[in-house]
């Protein structure tokens, strides 16, 4: 008998099993298809199953989700965009199995408690900054779902300072400036002619101007957005994961000043921000979670 994992990510489809011994060489995964989503989704959990039967599996989507319903929307699947019940057709998939579905950043989150940086703290936040930006929020040891499953979409913390648009089609969004997308059009529009958030991240480290005065916004726009947080919540620790966390100083310092300056309230001078440890297992490793633990 088998348990799975799956993420709907804002840049892949992945897929693995939850056991001990599991490697990232057993990840299956495929960047987001243009077409035919739930059947290429569909060939990497079979693919993962390896023919055994699959008794549960756990799905951390990218929002917004209908967590009730078993429905995701995320946007980066054309298809999806108005909704997919993706809990309906992996119960087709796999008759025998419990089907779990909850946002990636409350699989961050639970990921984060029981294997990462939060797991000796009651009360953080984490956050992964990739193409986008999902968070996971932990509350006296409870990772926090919300009322539709929603909860934790730090990204959509408005940031003062800013006023960029976003995706969800508002303005000043922490997405709309530090979001890896987000930085790319932003460097882009200043003239720079690269095309993804590796050339960025690149381009910044080795000190191309724009690039890095992007990942100085993007780090300016974290530190003061968890600085926000962490007041509202009298939180512990941070942790901060994901393609853009990878790019050294050029995003961590502007971030380190940002939170110095705005977390000024007695409660919070013990406030870390620490790089996560999970890599490409953090979606992953919290969507097994939520698979075992609802089998128990």
């Amino acid at each position: 008998m088998t348990v799975l994992a799956l993420e709907i990510g804002p840049s892949r489809f992945a897929a693995t099993r939850v056991a001990d011994d599991v490697g990232t060489e057993d990840i299956r995964q495929i960047p987001i298809p243009a077409s035919g989503a739930w059947d290429r989704c569909r060939e990497i959990l079979l693919d993962a199953a390896e023919g055994s039967t699959v008794t549960a599996l756990g799905i951390a989507s990218a929002g917004p989700i209908d967590m009730v319903a078993g429905v995701v929307a995320p946007m980066e699947v054309a298809e999806w965009r108005t909704g997919f019940a993706i809990v309906e057709a992996a119960q087709k998939l796999f008759p025998e199995a419990s089907i779990h579905l909850a946002l990636d950043g409350v699989c961050l989150g639970l990921a984060e408690r029981n294997f990462g940086a939060l797991s000796n703290v009651a009360d953080g936040l984490a956050i992964t900054v990739s193409e986008r930006i999902a968070g996971g929020v932990v509350v006296g040891g409870f990772t926090v779902v919300g009322r539709t499953g929603n909860g934790g979409h730090v990204g959509h913390v408005l940031v003062s300072g800013f006023d960029d648009r976003c995706v969800c089609g508002g303005r000043g969004c922490l997405e709309a400036v530090a979001g890896g997308a987000s930085a790319v059009r932003w460097a882009r529009a200043q003239g720079w002619e690269g095309a993804s958030v590796t050339e960025l991240v690149k381009a910044a480290q080795v000190g191309e101007s724009v690039p890095a005065a992007a990942l100085d916004r993007a780090g300016t726009a974290l530190g003061r957005a968890v600085a926000s947080v962490a007041a509202l919540l009298d939180l512990d620790v941070v942790v901060l994961g994901g393609s853009i966390a990878e790019a050294g100083p050029v995003l961590w310092k502007p971030l380190g000043e940002a939170v110095a300056t705005h977390a000024r309230l007695s409660f919070l001078p013990g406030l870390r921000v620490v790089p996560s440890q999970l890599g490409d297992f953090g979606l992953l490793a919290g969507a097994g979670v939520l698979a075992v633990a609802a089998r128990a």
